[in-house]
């Protein structure tokens, strides 16, 4: 596979060496052109400027989205982050007293306060997955990875659903989610799932997988601009949920504002209570059109995952210990544990390099438009750094 790493559609590689993508991704240079565009449309002719690109743009989300995700259209809602879409659905799951959700113990907030929310409001016990260490030499406090052995010892009668994310955003563990579908296919149980992580850079396929809502941000591995997300749920799941925000796009009749019929539409556009930011959607919509269609998630990921083993091929200091999982639980983030991270951190940025250091660990996470100098520049910095050492 040929991927065009120009700096003149990622125009970040002109200014730094960009190896965060699990944090706010540098906007891909004609995502930024598109939202610009709309923006001067607006401001030279209100409505009228925006209005005719608002539906098309909408709708061209949700198609690249199906594709990148093996499902249909109709299964697919623009959302505003994360957040937004698993609130919708702790809140909207008709729970009863007593009824049972799975977490990890130290799951993204996202990913954990809409069900912690409903253990206060609504009588739903909270089950947490301990952290088994990644690495017997680091402190056990630094997040490592859940068992499915554990997992399965959690389940009771009562478990409804289980929320983890695909990848766990400090350590890089990617949940096996094909074995994880399949538990939840023979228990009856409903899996939720936070892809911020994994959406962009490596594969996943909610129907094949039997997941029953995903969603994830737009500003990490889609490389898209904050303030919107994309949110996948199944048909059947989507009949158990009760709205809790709704609005004139909830309904069937969407812009014929005087029919006020109670009519919820079938499809995810319920999701889509208010008026969806067209700039951020078209940004977004370029993106997953000229990137994640071009060149396919498993493409992407293979890259990612060589520019990883570059470094860690070189990566010849003990200060620095990376968290190294089985080849099924590899993903986009290469989390490395260092005592000295702050020293680290400020050395990079000396250099012009940027990581995603989180709780006690360096991320490093290469997208596919990196190159083998990037890594190079990086393992080199982390070679010759001694924990302790002057900066500046």
């Amino acid at each position: 596979m040929h991927f065009d790493k120009s700096p003149s559609l990622f125009t970040s590689r002109r200014e730094m060496t960009f190896i965060g993508h699990c944090s706010v991704s540098p906007l891909y240079s004609k995502a930024a052109d598109i939202a610009v565009e709309l923006l001067r449309a607006q401001e030279k002719r209100g409505g009228g400027g925006v209005l005719t690109a608002y539906m098309e743009q909408l709708n061209e989300l949700k198609t690249h989205t199906a594709t990148l995700l093996h499902t249909r259209p109709e299964n697919i809602a623009a959302v505003k982050n994360t957040s937004d879409a698993l609130s919708m659905v702790a809140n909207g799951y008709p729970f009863e007293p007593g009824d049972e959700v799975i977490t990890f113990t130290q799951e993204y907030p996202a990913n954990f306060h809409p069900w912690k929310l409903q253990e206060v409001t609504r009588g739903v016990r909270l089950k947490l997955l301990s952290s088994i260490p990644a690495r017997e030499d680091i402190p056990s406090s630094v997040t490592g990875r859940w068992s499915m052995e554990e997992l399965e010892a959690l389940i009771t009668p009562r478990t409804r659903i289980i929320a983890l994310s695909h990848v766990q955003f400090t350590s890089g563990y990617a949940a096996g989610l094909r074995q994880l579908g399949q538990l939840c296919r023979e228990r009856g149980i409903d899996l939720v799932i936070d892809a911020a992580q994994s959406l962009g850079v490596q594969p996943i396929y909610p129907e094949e997988m039997n997941i029953s809502a995903l969603a994830a941000a737009g500003w990490k591995w889609l490389l898209g601009p904050m303030g919107i997300g994309v949110f996948y749920t199944s048909p059947a799941f989507r009949e158990k949920l009760r709205p809790v925000q709704v609005g004139a796009e909830t309904m069937v009749q969407e812009f014929d504002f005087m029919n006020l019929e109670w009519n919820p539409s079938s499809s995810a556009r319920r999701f889509e209570f208010s008026t969806s930011p067209v700039y951020l959607v078209a940004a977004l919509a370029t993106c997953l059109r000229e990137i994640h269609a071009r060149y396919g998630a498993d493409a992407i990921f293979q890259e990612a995952i060589r520019l990883q083993n570059i470094l860690l091929d070189r990566l010849d200091n003990p200060a620095f210990k990376p968290l190294l999982f089985e080849e099924e639980h590899r993903s986009g983030i290469l989390s490395i544990y260092c005592e000295g991270l702050e020293g680290i951190r400020m050395r990079l940025k000396e250099e012009n390099i940027v990581c995603a250091p989180r709780s006690g660990m360096l991320r490093v996470a290469p997208h596919f438009y990196n190159t083998e100098e990037d890594m190079e520049r990086l393992v080199n910095v982390l070679n010759n750094y001694e924990p302790g050492q002057s900066v500046g």
